[in-house]
């Protein structure tokens, strides 16, 4: 499926993001609904097969009637030249990935994922739907580890037993239950000990039986015992390996009997109560009528003995010696005519083999013609018998291959040798490989025996890594040795050098985009250089190649972003330095004194805290902050004693504030770097 193809005028389809079995999976854009979801839809080969529309249809209508948290949400189905799935979109990994990136999972967490799949299957259950497929690659798990069972396309209705084939398996066979591996009809146990098998993975990181092919792994199943999982991790609770140990058990009869039976012992595997329990042993369900039978021994039969009467035996004795005399004489007449027997027979035997066809070998008539074949045997008084037609690689058509009796084997002359002549190399009848993939391509056609060469191109309508064309028509019969097939392959969409964007406007970008058919995602950030609307950056890099179905990022500026002042109050105390005060050298006059005199009353009405006698010190506060600097007295007055004063500090939010007190011109405090919480 090509990048931008739109299913029902509503899917856009962005990229592949799965295959396997029937269909392929893509992740694609609801152009209604302006979100992101997964189009399931049938691959191209099975479009003429009946069962397995019957099948894709199956799982669409098990789907569409199944509505969980941890099912994958079916929201359409339909037909647009192939019969198509949408699915919600689960942004995230499958649990195989999972387990491989979290090993260990912890007890706690391997438990709380188990749960999520239970609640799942328990609900697929109560519908009488069963799975029939569970196993890590059809359970995703998004970025906040919430569980989406999907691939409910084996699943079957219990009523419906159309699909369940003597010796055949479905479902991964690591997963399978030992009565799917006999051939047997899954059944709601059967998902129960796929269950226990994904609990074992979870708790140990692998499957508990493995092997060279699918048919050892599936005699594991039913004939080996399920490994220890506390002989790989000592620490783990008795309780919690049971559960794997019922769920599994050989016979269905031992497992749980319900999915919400298996859930409610593994939520309670982790509590103090059992954590003394003993090793869970299934006992085989066995009849108790079930009785040995003895083997029956055999009888001995005594010899009978005949005993003759002594009157019997001299009686026999007489008789003998009657009839000798007659006996003679028969014999001598008998001997004779045995003679004379064995001279007519000795005379024929001489008279045949004077007369009898000679031995002769058959030559090695191998790459002959029938012709060059028949003069072969005729000089040797033998003849052509039945003629058999093969196809042979490299024997030429009408030469022979081999005959029977084959060369060297001895006959008698005028027998006759059978042949088998060669039709030549068999020809092949070229398939249409467009559409497909290259690597499966090019691997059917060289164990056919073609040459293979590829060539590329550019393509809008085939997806890169597909064949686009072929040299030889597909319905032309030909000799694949003697022939070369160049499959052209499909470099996807050509893509080109993406634009700088950097002060475009919003309209701008869209022009753009909807040119060269690229998805646009868009946010905005404060600049201070770019103004208001227009593109502030933009990923990827300009000049980077794209292709179209690609999706990129803009920023757009919002213009300069106002600074946050924050204000803050520092505390200090200004200590008071005496002065003494200094006699006037001369006296004065009365008059003098009282003008000074006046002069202290008005000072006084100015500052009633000062004492008498008590000479001022002269302050002076300077502060660095956002509306103040150093060049400038923040506030100027004259204390008499220690004096507390509070500072107000205005500072843009990440900055510092500083201050200076000066004291009769000298500085007695500075300090620098202050900030709200100083």
């Amino acid at each position: 499926m090509i990048p931008g193809k739109r299913i029902s005028n509503r899917y856009k389809i962005i990229r592949e993001i799965g295959s396997g079995g029937m269909a392929n999976v893509y992740l694609a854009e609801d152009l209604i609904l302006e979100r992101h979801v997964a189009v399931k839809l049938m691959a191209y080969n099975f479009h003429n097969d009946e069962a397995s529309i019957r099948r894709f249809k199956r799982e669409a209508l098990s789907t569409t009637e199944l509505t969980h948290p941890n099912i994958v949400n079916v929201v359409d189905v339909g037909e647009d030249d192939t019969p198509y799935i949408v699915m919600e979109f689960v942004d995230g990994y499958d649990l195989k990935e999972f387990i491989k990136q979290n090993q260990p999972i912890p007890y706690k967490k391997s438990i709380e994922i188990m749960s999520q799949i239970l609640d799942a299957v328990e609900y697929a259950h109560n519908h009488n739907i069963i799975h029939r497929d569970l196993k890590p690659q059809n359970i995703l798990i998004d970025h906040d580890e919430n569980v989406k069972i999907t691939d409910f396309g084996i699943a079957v209705a219990l009523s419906e037993t159309s699909i369940t084939q003597t010796n055949s398996l479905l479902g991964s066979v690591h997963y399978i239950s030992p009565e799917q591996a006999r051939g047997s009809m899954a059944t709601k146990q059967s998902d129960i000990y796929s269950l226990g098998i994904l609990l074992f993975e979870l708790l140990s990181g692998k499957v508990p039986f493995d092997g060279e092919s699918a048919v050892s792994i599936a005699l594991k199943h039913f004939q080996n015992d399920m490994p220890s999982l506390k002989d790989r991790d000592s620490s783990l609770p008795q309780a919690l390996e049971n559960v794997v140990l019922k769920a599994t058990a050989k016979e269905s009869s031992v497992r749980y009997q319900s999915v919400a039976e298996m859930k409610t012992d593994l939520m309670t595997s982790l509590s103090e109560e059992r954590s003394q329990e003993a090793k869970f042993v299934p006992v085989p369900q066995t009849d108790d009528t079930t009785r040995m039978l003895e083997p029956i021994k055999p009888v001995k039969q005594t010899d009978t003995k005949v005993y003759q009467k002594e009157s019997e035996t001299d009686s026999a004795e007489k008789e003998t010696d009657k009839t000798n005399g007659q006996s003679r004489k028969r014999r001598r007449k008998g001997l004779l005519f045995v003679i004379i027997l064995l001279l007519v027979l000795i005379s024929s035997l001489l008279v045949f083999s004077m007369t009898r066809p000679r031995e002769v070998s058959v030559p090695d008539l191998a790459g002959l013609s029938i012709e060059e074949a028949e003069d072969e045997l005729g000089a040797l008084n033998l003849q052509i018998g039945d003629i058999e037609e093969r196809h042979h690689e490299e024997i030429e058509s009408g030469l022979i291959i081999q005959s029977n009796p084959s060369t060297d084997a001895i006959l008698r002359e005028y027998a006759a040798v059978d042949l088998i002549v060669s039709l030549g190399e068999e020809l092949v009848l070229m398939e249409d490989y467009e559409n497909e993939s290259y690597e499966d391509a090019r691997a059917e056609l060289t164990e056919l025996g073609f040459t293979v060469e590829r060539d590329e191109a550019f393509s809008d309508d085939t997806a890169e890594g597909n064949v686009m064309s072929q040299t030889i028509e597909a319905g032309e019969e030909i000799v694949p040795s003697q022939t070369t097939v160049t499959l052209t392959v499909s470099r996807g969409p050509e893509g080109f050098a993406l634009r700088r964007l950097i002060g475009y406007s919003s309209i701008g970008v869209d022009d753009y985009a909807n040119d060269l058919n690229l998805s646009v995602t868009i946010t905005n950030e404060p600049h201070d250089s770019i103004p208001e609307g227009q593109v502030a950056s933009q990923s990827p890099e300009p000049g980077t190649t794209v292709y179209p179905g690609s999706r990129i990022s803009v920023v757009f500026s919002t213009g300069p972003e106002e600074p946050e002042f924050i204000s803050f109050d520092k505390g200090i105390i200004i200590e008071y330095e005496p002065v003494e005060s200094q006699p006037d050298e001369s006296d004065t006059d009365e008059e003098d004194t009282e003008s000074d005199a006046d002069e202290e009353t008005d000072t006084d009405e100015e500052d009633e805290s000062a004492p008498d006698n008590t000479e001022p010190n002269e302050i002076e506060i300077y502060v660095e902050d956002a509306e103040n600097t150093f060049d400038e007295v923040y506030r100027r007055f004259d204390i008499f004693e220690d004096t507390p004063e509070i500072i107000t500090f205005i500072v843009e939010e990440g900055q510092t504030a500083s201050y200076r007190v000066v004291r009769n011109g000298e500085t007695i405090i500075e300090e620098t770097g202050i900030g709200p919480n100083d």
